[in-house]
């Protein structure tokens, strides 16, 4: 399966919105791998990347060089080591910016929450190499404290508002909105997952229950419960209902995700667009980075209002 997309989704937005081609801004958005937006639309929409690595005994691989998910997941099913996952480098962050910051732009850098990930303490580390080149106020760096499709339409925000010529603090306000206004829930299968990864966070409470229990989680600063449910099918009914809570709530620009839930994910998506009149602003499949931590399974639902992804 390709990275980015998944079996007869349609990696649509809105129209007017995002995902037309632009010319270099004065500001330029950058993040990492862990929005896991379908390529071709963070390079339409002029977003670059550092990517994370990932991968198993000692032997990590960028993630954004990885041709497709599931050979990974089909180890992650099997193997009793999990894989390790890691920041990028100082380097890493600076290979990116500088060339950017050589072009003139000045740069809004977001990235997956702290809570969760060395990544904005080591994006942290690189600003302040810069700001000893006095190259420092150039760069402002945000913890979007989310990630996957939740990072994803804070990205797509930010990039709305470099499109329109804004300034690094009027294209990190919009980042800010945009992030207030996010509402995002996931259920997984299991929170073994995240038990060993280390990443539990508020869950832990539910740990060591006698009953089977389908989690349904949201991700501010750390992993944060919200409810239990008894069945999968459950789990996806109360997804559903959520998205209903989004429509009503104003939060109209939604998207989808899933981890190896090809065809619950297509149902979600058809359930969302009889709810929402509309297509989704982009579907994907998360990335092992990620998914080392929640397990395949996974399934997302996220939006936040569209006004925010209009230039």
């Amino acid at each position: 399966m390709p990275e980015g997309s998944f079996e007869g989704s349609l990696e649509a937005r809105p129209p007017g919105t995002v995902g037309s081609p632009r010319c270099m801004t004065p500001v330029a958005v950058v993040t990492d791998t862990t929005s896991y937006l379908p390529r071709e639309l963070a390079d339409s929409e002029g977003i670059h990347q550092v990517s994370l690595y990932v991968g198993w005994q000692d032997h990590p691989q960028r993630e954004i060089e990885l041709d497709g998910f599931d050979a990974f997941y089909e180890r992650l099913r099997t193997d009793p080591d999990l894989p390790t996952t890691s920041q990028p480098s100082i380097g890493d962050f600076l290979a990116v910016w500088e060339p950017l910051l050589d072009a003139g732009q000045d740069i809004v850098s977001i990235h997956l929450a702290g809570g969760i990930s060395g990544t904005c303490e080591s994006a942290r580390q690189a600003h302040g190499l810069l700001a000893e080149r006095g190259l420092g106020e150039r760069v402002e760096m945000i913890d979007a404290e989310t990630a996957c499709g939740g990072l994803g339409l804070v990205l797509l925000a930010a990039a709305a508002a470099a499109r329109t010529g804004a300034d690094k603090d009027a294209v990190a306000a919009r980042a800010h909105e945009a992030r207030k206004a996010l509402k995002i829930w996931f259920c997984v299968d299991t929170l073994e997952y995240l038990r060993r990864g280390g990443r539990i966070g508020k869950a832990q409470a539910w740990l060591g229950g006698t009953l089977k229990i389908k989690p349904i989680l949201s991700l501010e600063y750390e992993i944060t419960p919200v409810e239990r449910v008894r069945t999968a099918k459950r789990a996806f009914e109360r997804m559903v209902q959520y998205a209903q809570e989004l429509h009503d709530d104003g939060a109209n620009g939604w998207v989808v995700q899933h981890i190896q839930a090809t065809e619950q994910a297509e149902r979600l998506i058809d359930r969302c667009r009889e709810i929402f009149n509309s297509e989704p602003v982009f579907t994907s499949e998360v990335g092992p980075v990620i998914g080392t931590y929640t397990g395949p399974g996974l399934l997302g639902v996220g939006a936040i209002p569209n006004s925010l992804l209009s230039s």
